[in-house]
């Protein structure tokens, strides 16, 4: 199912809130590679103008709004000669960029919302620019049936690289082989690229959030492994963690860790529902989490206390998820109205929103043994009667849990996009 463009404009003009003003947004231009060459680093264009251009390759290409005759404009750069020869490029329908400007000059004197990259020569109202985001930001939020379509694609091929990956789950692999065989995966699932750097991280290293694969091999059976990976289809991405242990054969404690993670998890999704508080569901998968590691004898006193007094900052120092669609992190951000959460507890969380139907979210709790949190004398101060130390210390070495899926809010129960790709027990 293809997305109509046109259709999409008008539905999102509303939601601007223009009444005379100029509403631009920019897809951005081309950087050259850090070298002598003409030579040009991937062109990605920006997400704003994307959303309602639907060009991906307009380099410079202005998307415009003109509220007051409630006409929209495309402006593309115009297909040279040696644009068809080298890159075998097409013309794009709509106005020319050289058009550009004699449009705006019609225009002068009237306020300017200057979204997505900023366009020379253009003075953009800066209290009205960012208003405006917000509200484009809202009013994507929800997902067309197209974008959803989309993301069932991606959803596939990111479900075909975690099949393919499976076999080499053992002693003596690369981080870095198993980024291979993963990534060949999503593109014979379907994907057109990976939807963000491959994260792989194996023993200790799963503790790293955004560790790149390296040539660190497993080592022994027993070691955790850590893949947060997806595949993205036309822009529209999907975002999954698993967590493994090498040969299937956990210790104990690895395997309580785990088991923590993934009720708190099964328990997340299912709160993913039209009129929840993220904030609720957040904090309620660290109570969760908290209760299973004091279970375990990790941690000391009450699991709700625990989490009032930041405790669970210690081993669950992010947040429970974010948007994820066109990017992977879409429209996270905060509901109307509402101004960020100064508790430190909440400076990774992503987004600060009512769930509503359509809305497309991860869930992603983890708990991880993190040397620069269970070393720091401070936090060791702090929770001096909250935490068993010495566990603690005897098990730094394990990495961590991570478990991310994908759901759509729906008027019911939600769909999880990712429920098929496996999970280590």
């Amino acid at each position: 199912m293809s997305i109509d463009y046109a259709a999409r404009r008008s539905r999102i003009a509303p939601a601007l809130g223009l009444s005379d003003e100029i509403f631009l947004a920019g897809a951005g231009s081309p950087l050259p590679k850090p070298e002598i060459s003409d030579a040009m680093l991937p062109f990605i264009a920006h997400q704003e103008y994307y959303y309602l251009a639907g060009h991906a390759e307009a380099h410079g290409g202005i998307i415009a709004y003109d509220a007051k005759t409630l006409e929209w404009t495309s402006f593309v750069p115009e297909v040279t000669e040696m644009d068809r020869v080298w890159d075998g490029a097409e013309q794009l329908p709509g106005e020319l960029l050289a058009n550009f400007p004699a449009w705006l000059a019609a225009r002068k004197g009237r306020k300017i919302a200057n979204l997505g990259a900023p366009i020379a020569g253009v003075s953009a109202d800066e209290a009205l620019t960012n208003r405006v985001r917000d509200a484009l930001r809202h009013a994507r939020r929800p997902k067309e049936q197209g974008e959803i379509e989309l993301m069932k694609r991606a959803a596939v091929a990111t479900a075909e690289g975690y099949a393919a990956v499976q076999p080499f789950l053992v002693p003596g692999v690369s981080e870095r082989r198993m980024q291979i065989e993963m990534e060949a995966g999503f593109f014979r699932g379907g994907g057109d690229k990976t939807g963000y750097d491959t994260i792989i991280g194996v023993a200790a290293q799963a503790a790293v959030f955004h560790g790149s694969p390296s040539t660190q091999r497993i080592a022994k059976a027993g070691d955790f492994i850590l893949i947060d990976a997806g595949a993205q289809v036309e822009r529209y991405v999907i975002d999954v963690t698993r967590t493994y242990v090498a040969g299937g054969n956990p210790s104990g404690f690895q395997r309580d860790l785990y088991a923590a993670v993934k009720n708190a998890h099964a328990r997340a999704c299912a709160k993913c529902v039209n009129g929840a508080e993220w904030k609720d569901i957040h904090f309620g998968a660290a109570t969760d989490m908290l209760g299973s590691l004091i279970d375990m004898g990790l941690m000391k006193g009450n699991a709700s206390s625990l989490v009032e007094q930041d405790a669970h900052m210690l081993f669950y120092p992010h947040g429970v998820g974010h948007m994820v669609g066109l990017g992977v992190r879409d429209g996270s951000g905060l509901e109307p109205g509402r101004t960020k959460d100064p508790r430190p507890c909440l400076k990774s969380l992503r987004m600060d929103l009512v769930l509503r139907p359509g809305y497309t979210v991860t869930i992603e709790p983890g708990l991880y043994m993190i040397p620069a949190l269970i070393n720091d004398p401070a936090r060791r101060e702090k929770y001096r009667d909250a935490v068993n130390w010495t566990m603690a210390e005897q098990y730094l070495h394990v990495g961590g849990v991570r478990l991310e899926d994908n759901l759509i809010v729906t008027d019911g129960a939600p769909i999880n996009l990712t429920a098929s790709i496996p999970q280590a027990f």
